[in-house]
């Protein structure tokens, strides 16, 4: 009942436009942040943040979407607990961009049920998804052929509206975020030269070096480069898999050539490398997860963390490992499984930690057109 109270609550401040819990408290310790600017050299949100002098929602949730949560300015905040003063920087953003998460989710009710159950209905959804391709499966004895197993019709009428509904849902998402955040950012509009500076931020996850190019904080005050490291091969590892599927479907239906594809040829490569580095990215990243400060994040998301750590490595290593039984009795289960995994990242893609980095890059294309405005209140620099 407590729990539901607060939702009810948390739902008419919003639809009121008045600030949450979390972002209240992001706007007091934000206050304090701009009268110290210690921190000013550090990530894109502090010289965002010194643009302004009030916090409201818009530029609350426009800020804390900038944050790339290193934890440099929690290490060097003279005002971080036990002070009395509490600032917290990446604990009060992470629970906001939570917030975000769900408040910009659609369908709405998808968002919260996720959030509060990411890593079991991630992998409870997987699982029935495996278990429902593996019974209707029809496959020959040491079958070698993917479409002798699953008939290349049944796999698009299964893929395509999954991956269709989570375009969607993330496009209107987004839409709906960057025209939230459009007043606290002035609305003015993207030029070239501000989507070029964004997909390079973007790109090289540029805010993963703490603001000082030595790295991040995770379980102590030692700076380390694992972080980003583990962040480039998770993320690069996803684009190259995401290639060799593309690739793949345009072999098919452009050329003919129908899977499965072996060396070497360019959706095999391109497969077989992506999926090498997503296993090591995922596998860095859950160990940084387990390792990590507890006063870096918000506690109440580990189980989404966990739930999309954990679709992305079983996607990759059921992929390596259904390579390894080409034409061996356990292929059927084995791409099953692969399938299964596929399935139930796209259906969550909307309300998982993919759709965070949506809305990062979003903000930070929105800091790229803002700070090439100018600043009406003199305050602070670029």
């Amino acid at each position: 009942m407590n729990t539901l109270n607060a939702l009810t609550r948390e739902a008419k401040a919003l639809a009121n436009g008045e600030l949450t819990a979390p972002e209240t408290e992001v706007a007091r310790q934000l206050q304090i942040c701009n009268a110290c600017r210690y921190c000013e050299g550090f990530c894109a949100m502090f010289p965002a943040m010194t643009r302004r002098l009030e916090f409201g929602k818009a530029d609350i949730h426009f800020l804390a979407n900038l944050c790339h949560n290193c934890g440099a300015c929690l290490h060097a905040c003279q005002y971080a607990p036990p002070h009395e003063f509490a600032v917290n920087v990446p604990q009060a953003m992470a629970t906001v961009r939570g917030q975000t998460y769900a408040d910009y989710a659609w369908p709405a009710p998808l968002g919260k049920l996720y959030q509060r159950n990411g890593l079991t209905l991630s992998l409870a959804l997987a699982a029935g998804l495996a278990l429902f391709i593996w019974l209707a499966a029809s496959a020959p004895a040491g079958a070698a052929d993917f479409y002798a197993i699953f008939p290349h019709n049944f796999l698009v009428s299964l893929f395509a509206p999954v991956f269709l509904f989570a375009v969607l849902a993330l496009a209107l998402g987004v839409r709906r975020f960057w025209r939230d955040i459009g007043p606290a950012t002035t609305g003015a509009p993207v030029t070239p030269p501000a989507a070029a500076e964004a997909t390079h931020d973007v790109l090289r996850l540029k805010y993963l070096d703490g603001g000082h190019g030595e790295g991040c904080n995770n379980e102590d005050d030692a700076f380390s480069m694992s972080r980003r490291r583990a962040h480039h091969l998770t993320f690069y590892g996803f684009l190259l898999c995401f290639a060799a599927t593309s690739l793949g479907t345009v072999y098919h239906y452009a050329f003919g050539w129908a899977a499965p594809y072996d060396l070497p040829s360019l959706p095999k490569l391109l497969g077989a490398v992506g999926g090498v580095m997503l296993c090591m990215g995922t596998l860095g990243l859950l160990r940084l997860k387990l390792q990590r400060h507890p006063l870096h994040g918000d506690a109440a998301q580990k189980p989404m963390d966990y739930g999309f750590i954990g679709l992305l490595f079983l996607i990759s290593a059921s992929g390596l490992v259904l390579w390894a039984l080409r034409g061996q009795a356990q292929m059927p289960l084995a791409l099953a499984v692969h399938l299964g995994s596929v399935m139930a990242l796209f259906a969550t893609l909307p309300y998982n930690k993919f759709a965070h980095g949506i809305y990062r890059s979003a903000s930070l294309l929105r800091h790229a057109v803002e700070k090439r405005q100018p600043n009406r209140l003199g305050l602070g620099g670029e």
